[in-house]
C-alpha cells in the first residue's frame, strides 16, 4: 500500500510541505482554523508561500480539511503546529501537546508520527509520545512510531523552497529511520541527511538558529560601539569581509518565529539541567534591546534637528519581521513603536504586505495607506523593513512626505543618504 499522508498545521511550514509530498503522494492538510481550509479550497494562501496555480497543480493529490475523520485513511502523520514561547520566555507545548492527543484519537497500528517542529532535545520522545500512547491506548516502537525531520522553511524566499534545502532526517528505530529519510528524500531534490537518533536531529535544528542569533547579536554589539565612536559599522563590516573567512552579517533587528525563539528552548532545558547559557541568553538580550535602541536614535536625531518630539509624526516603513513577506510573528518592530509612543510620537505604520482589514494577531497599532499618495507630513521616517517597495524610494520621495528637512532613520542601510543608520 502506497503511503497516505496528513499534514497536521498549514501554516508557513505545513503547506509548502504537503504541497511538495503532493507531488508524489495523497496529502490530507489538516488544521482547525476553519477559516484557513475555506481559503486554502478556493486557491488562496494568506502567507503568499504558494500561488493560486501551485495549489491548483495539486488539486488531485491534495485536500484540506479540519475533520479529524478525513485523516484516518493516512498512515502517516506530520506534525508542524507552531512552538511559541510564553511571556517569561518558556517554552510553551500547548499546541504541539494538543496536536499529538488530536493525532492520537486516529492512530491506527504500524502508522508513524513525524514531528517538524522545532524543540529541545528530549520533546518528541519525553512530551509528545506518552500523549500518544495514552490517548490511543498504542504501544510506541511496537504498535506505533515516531520520526523528527526539523523544518527548514525560510518564509518569503522563494529560491530557497522547502525542496531545494537539505532536510535532516532521524526514526525511532533504525527500520523507521530509514524509511522517514526514504520518504523525504523522494521529494527533498537537495537530499536529506540521516541522524543517528530523534535527540539527535532536534538540537541540530535548536542550534541552527541560536547560532545565528549568537552572532547577529555580535554585530549588533559591534553597532552599539561603533556608533557611540561615531564610525559607520557597515563600512567596518565592508573593510573587514575582505578577509576570506570573516563571517559577514549586518546589525538588524531579530524577530519571527525561529531566530527570536528558538534560543529560549535550548536555554530552558540546559537550566532545567543545571546549566546557565550565558552566552546565548546574553545574545538574546542584545537582540531583544535593538528596537529600544533604534527608536532612542531617532528621537536623538529629531532633538538634532531642532523637531518636536512630543505630538511629532513618526512614520514607520515596514511591521513584518522580513523583507518581502506578510509574516509579522514576533516583529522586533513593534518595539520601535511601543518607545516612540512613550516619548508622545504619533506614530503611523505602512506595510504593503499586510492587509489592513485582516485581524492582527501578532500586532495590534494600526496600519495606514500608501502614505507617499497622501497629503501628511512627517517629522521622521524609519525605515524598519527592507521591503521590494521601500528599496525603490527615492530622497525626493521622502522629502515629499517629510516637514523642512527630513530625519530618516535607517534600520537596513537601503536608503542613499540617510540621516541614521544602523
Amino acid at each position: 500500500m502506497k503511503d497516505k499522508i496528513a499534514i497536521i498545521g498549514l501554516g508557513y511550514v505545513g503547506l509548502p510541505l504537503a504541497h511538495a509530498f503532493a507531488a508524489k503522494y495523497e496529502v490530507v492538510g489538516f488544521d482547525i482554523n476553519q477559516e484557513r481550509i475555506e481559503e486554502l479550497n478556493t486557491g488562496y494562501d494568506r502567507t503568499l508561500e504558494l500561488n493560486s496555480e501551485q495549489l491548483s497543480e495539486v488539486k488531485d493529490k491534495l485536500s484540506f480539511s479540519k475533520n479529524l475523520e478525513d485523516i484516518t485513511v493516512c498512515n502517516i502523520y506530520i506534525v508542524t503546529v507552531p512552538t511559541p514561547i510564553d511571556e517569561s520566555n518558556r517554552p510553551d507545548l500547548t499546541p504541539l501537546i494538543k496536536s499529538s492527543q488530536m493525532v492520537a484519537k486516529v492512530l491506527k497500528k504500524d502508522d508513524i508520527v513525524i514531528y517538524e517542529s522545532t524543540v529541545y532535545p528530549g520533546v518528541t520522545e519525553e512530551v509528545c509520545i506518552p500523549e500518544l500512547e495514552k490517548v490511543s491506548g498504542l504501544v510506541f516502537n511496537k504498535d506505533f512510531f515516531a520520526g523528527y525531520s526539523p523544518e527548514r522553511i525560510n518564509p518569503g524566499d522563494k529560491e530557497h523552497t522547502v525542496k531545494k534545502i537539505l532536510k535532516v532526517t532521524a526514526g525511532s528505530t533504525p527500520e523507521i529511520a530509514k524509511k522517514v529519510d526514504t520518504l523525504y528524500a523522494s521529494v527533498i531534490t537537495a537530499g536529506t541527511h540521516l541522524a543517528s537518533s530523534i535527540k539527535v536531529a532536534e538540537a541540530s535544528k535548536v542550534i541552527e538558529n541560536t547560532q545565528r542569533d549568537v552572532n547577529i547579536a555580535l554585530i549588533n554589539e559591534l553597532a552599539l560601539i561603533f556608533d557611540a565612536m561615531g564610525i559607520d559599522t557597515n563600512e567596518v563590516i565592508e573593510a573587514a569581509a575582505t578577509k576570506w573567512n570573516f563571517i559577514k552579517l549586518t546589525p538588524g533587528l531579530v524577530g519571527g518565529h525561529c531566530i527570536g525563539v528558538d534560543p529560549y528552548y535550548l536555554t530552558y532545558k540546559a537550566e532545567e539541567l543545571g546549566y546557565k547559557p550565558n552566552l546565548i541568553l546574553g545574545a538574546r538580550q542584545i537582540n531583544n534591546g535593538m528596537g529600544k535602541y533604534i527608536a532612542e536614535q531617532a528621537i536623538k536625531e529629531m532633538i538634532r534637528h531642532d523637531k518636536k518630539i512630543k505630538n511629532a509624526n513618526v512614520l514607520v516603513l515596514g511591521v513584518t519581521f522580513k523583507e518581502d513577506c506578510p509574516d509579522m510573528r514576533n516583529t522586533k518592530v513593534v518595539d520601535i513603536i511601543e518607545e516612540l509612543k512613550t516619548y508622545g510620537c504619533n506614530v503611523d505604520v505602512y506595510d504593503p504586505w499586510v492587509d489592513r482589514d485582516e485581524p492582527k494577531q501578532h500586532y495590534t497599532h494600526g496600519l495606514i495607506d500608501n502614505p507617499f499618495e497622501a497629503n501628511k507630513k512627517y517629522d521622521s521616517v524609519i525605515l524598519a523593513v527592507a521591503h521590494k517597495e521601500f528599496k525603490q524610494l527615492t530622497m525626493e520621495d521622502y522629502e515629499r512626505i517629510s516637514t523642512v528637512e527630513p530625519v530618516l532613520i535607517d534600520v537596513k542601510g537601503i536608503i542613499e543618504k540617510p540621516t541614521w543608520r544602523l
